[in-house]
């Protein structure tokens, strides 16, 4: 497995990342912290260099690769200095965007050249360019993990559709261009779902309230609303499919945070390494002390687990593998490897760890997250026990 992650196609990858973002994030992520978003321009820089492209066909203005060179970009942004929220912030295309683009497959296989070509030229070729901005909009006020019973509604009316509702917990809402809005086109339950793509500059979209967050806090959040949103019929992306699509691309999503989640770990580890080499307590370096290697230990144990694990269910990814479950028992290694990491850094790191503006205290907060989006660590667990029909 580790052949495939160590071609020098991908090195060079994860070289052309770590570089970028040891260059043109990590010197100014301190203020993107606290300014609560990332500027634009970076995904317009991190476009040119084929970055935002990734995973994305490169007919449609992507630069190719698959699942592996995903997880390769998101190990990168974390080695450079990065952090969760700016893979959360910068990279929001990638749960957003491979919804339309399995719109624009099936209106080209379906002989709809014009509608492919018009989501392809309005939504996807813009975004990664870096020129303009997407979100996903799933969770409401009422209702997270339980996609299948959402409210929010899209009725037809004459060759458009109307749209209201609700939603929470937007990543990157306050500076999208449009939305991949989940809406009941139908009945109830999943089968009444559809994915409609909403431009957040229609009358009846407003954005009611920026989140404030313990974590990724560069990484902007909102509440949304939608008051009779008016889009064109063709702006939805099939007729009834939006949990299916959901669905489907919960693997991906799930293994970012998977990546997310142990690379953040691995960030930890060589931060609390340096550190309890040079810190001197009572005449000794922290390092000489016997508990302390072996909390290093237990650390790289845990990340390594998880990144050899999650690395092999992204390679059995591409070959077309059924992974749901495994997909779900990585985010959990995942999460876990990183939670405990950081945990264990910030306890290394002493007062330090805990002064705002240090590292290791940003990628503790930066972790709780992960164990919530995604699907939160108790629904992912009930889930794996349907799957292994428990």
């Amino acid at each position: 497995m580790d052949q495939v992650f160590d071609e020098p196609e991908r090195i060079a990858l994860a070289e052309t990342v770590r570089k970028f973002t040891a260059e043109q994030i990590a010197p100014f992520l301190a203020d993107w912290e606290s300014s609560g978003e990332i500027p634009l321009e970076l995904h317009k820089r991190a476009a040119d260099l084929g970055i935002l492209g990734i995973g994305f066909p490169e007919d449609l203005g992507g630069s190719g690769g698959d699942t592996i060179d995903s997880l390769l970009v998101v190990e990168s942004i974390l080695k450079g200095g990065g952090s969760g929220g700016i893979v959360a912030g910068l990279l929001t295309h990638g749960i957003a965007t491979p919804h339309i683009v399995d719109e624009v497959d099936r209106r080209r296989a379906a002989g709809d050249q014009t509608g492919a070509e018009l989501l392809h030229k309005e939504f996807v070729a813009p975004v990664l360019a870096g020129e303009r901005i997407c979100s996903l909009g799933v969770t409401e006020p009422d209702g997270g993990s339980d996609v299948a019973r959402l409210r929010t509604r899209a009725v037809p009316d004459g060759d458009d559709y109307l749209v209201s509702g609700a939603k929470t917990y937007i990543t990157s809402a306050v500076r999208a261009d449009h939305v991949v809005v989940a809406a009941r086109t139908g009945g109830n339950g999943a089968q009444g779902i559809s994915l409609v793509v909403v431009p957040t500059d229609t009358p009846g979209f407003s954005i009611t309230r920026k989140l404030d967050k313990m974590g990724w806090r560069c990484s902007d959040t909102a509440e949304i609303a939608l008051d009779n949103v008016r889009v064109p019929a063709s702006y939805v992306l099939g007729a009834e499919q939006g949990f299916a699509s959901l669905a489907r691309h919960f693997v991906a999503e799930r293994l970012t945070l998977a990546a997310t989640g142990y690379a953040t770990g691995q960030r930890c580890l060589d931060l609390a390494k340096e550190w309890t080499q040079q810190r001197e307590t009572f005449g000794r370096p922290l390092a000489s002390r016997q508990v302390v290697r072996h909390t290093l230990a237990e650390m790289h144990r845990q990340v390594d687990v998880a990144r050899v694990y999650t690395r092999s269910v992204a390679v059995a990814t591409t070959q077309h593998q059924d992974n749901t479950l495994a997909a779900v028992m990585a985010k959990q290694t995942g999460v876990a490897a990183g939670e405990y990491a950081a945990d264990r850094a910030v306890q290394l790191f002493g007062g330090a760890g805990y002064m705002t503006g240090t590292e290791v205290e940003m990628h503790f907060r930066d972790v709780r997250v992960l164990g919530i989006g995604g699907g939160a660590t108790e629904v992912m667990t009930d889930l794996a026990t349907r799957l292994l029909d428990l």
